[in-house]
């Protein structure tokens, strides 16, 4: 006989049993409630195990309608026709709900439309990746979002304590905590963690301990990253956001988490290799140096001992004297350079290669640095004339900038004495 796992077991079938219903948009979970009037099309867009499918199967028993369901891995523009022509001949309204919706391409949504415009059916889609950056506007428009969040920690506790019941089992507080830990929001994971480790001890009804549940924990591979998907581009942002407000434990837990969840570990350190030199820049020039040196002794040493120099670096970038003028230097350049195309380099900057270009003027008035006082020419025009957004660069008083900036300072005033 087929054994139903816990988490399908379960699945809460009204909205009051519903976990997190209090996060919800108030209009739609109403509007379900009431289950009358025309059922709203819509799009559950929420991370694994926030209840998008147990959602929309309530969705579907609180109206009085034909609930059909589709996987977009396995199914394409042939299978949501036959629902259409199935709905087509039906007395009541058809639901189709589609999972993993943003695994369709553009023309499969387009196929949606005119039955979604014209009643033929209502659409809910469920989707674990951000809707604007994989839906076609055209679908959106037509369809709600909802955004469902991850569990918080007590409609995590009311899940845990139905999973112990169902199971016969009872956690200790503290390895019950651990659990709700480990499983990131994840009603569905928590769930299953829970019957695996009720399996794992033999089911003993028992309390576990602490110690028991941190002991299967430790072999269960935990770590919650999708290298492809938006929670990959949230991890990385939350990195350089982390090492910008120089939050060294902040910066190491996305980083390890990164490396944690199967992230290549040279994209995490060329990560820091850009940090390095745009928002450390020269207010500290070592933190490229040691950016570049931790690829170096990553590609020596490898995994595990590679993570190593990571630390090492990820600390010092987040601990180190910010600025980020030498990046803002560049982007003034780059528009300067976008206005003036075209701009002359002066005649005394040119090197008279020829005897013509010398007849020309080529290099003409140029002054050696080197065989001046202080290795400075003071006077001399370099840049050419025209170039607009000037100056481009202007250090900071932040590390070692400070004393570029006193550098520059001093500089201005040999030009005033010349």
């Amino acid at each position: 006989m087929r054994q139903v796992p816990l988490a399908e077991r379960l699945r809460p079938r009204t909205l009051e049993d519903f976990s997190g219903l209090e996060q919800l948009d108030r209009a739609f979970v109403q509007q379900v409630r009431a289950g009358s009037g025309r059922i709203p099309s819509a799009i559950l867009w929420g991370p694994p195990g926030s209840g998008k499918t147990t959602l929309a199967k309530i969705i579907g028993s609180s109206y009085e309608c034909e609930f059909v369901e589709l996987s977009a891995v396995l199914s394409g523009v042939k299978d949501v026709r036959e629902v259409v022509d199935r709905a087509k001949m039906q007395p009541k309204p058809t639901l189709l709900f589609v999972d993993e919706i943003h695994r369709f391409n553009k023309g499969q949504q387009d196929a949606f439309l005119p039955h979604v415009e014209a009643g033929t059916i209502a659409l809910i889609g469920a989707t674990t990746e951000n809707p604007s950056f994989y839906l076609t506007s055209a679908l959106l428009s037509r369809c709600r979002v909802v955004v469902l969040k991850p569990l918080g920690s007590e409609a995590l506790e009311r899940v845990c304590a139905r999973g112990e019941a169902q199971l016969g089992c009872s956690l200790e507080p503290s390895g019950r905590a651990l659990l709700l830990e480990a499983c990131g929001g994840d009603g569905r994971r928590l769930l299953n963690l829970l019957e695996a480790f009720a399996d794992s001890v033999g089911g003993k009804k028992a309390s576990a301990s602490e110690d028991d549940v941190r002991a299967f924990l430790s072999n269960s591979g935990l770590a919650a990253y999708d290298r492809d998907g938006e929670e990959h581009y949230n991890i990385a942002s939350a990195l350089i956001k982390s090492l910008r407000g120089s939050d060294a434990d902040a910066a190491l837990y996305y980083g390890f988490r990164m490396l944690a969840g199967g992230e290549d570990p040279r994209f995490l350190i060329r990560r820091l290799v850009i940090f390095a030199s745009e928002d450390v820049g020269n207010a500290d020039p070592r933190a490229l140096q040691l950016a570049v040196s931790t690829l170096q002794a990553f590609e020596l040493v490898g995994l595990p001992e590679g993570r190593i120099p990571i630390a090492q670096c990820i600390a010092y970038l987040a601990t180190a004297p910010k600025s980020n003028r030498s990046y803002v230097a560049l982007n003034r350049a780059l528009a300067a350079v976008e206005r003036a195309p075209n701009a002359q380099v002066p005649l005394h900057l040119r090197n008279p290669e020829t005897g013509l270009m010398k007849s020309l003027g080529y290099g003409k008035g140029y002054v050696y640095p080197h065989d001046q006082p202080n290795g400075y020419a003071p006077g001399v025009e370099y840049m050419p004339k025209g170039v607009p957004g000037q100056p481009f660069y202007e250090p900071s008083d932040r590390g070692n900038e400070k004393t570029i900036k006193e550098r520059l300072a001093w500089l201005g005033q040999l030009e005033k004495k010349s």
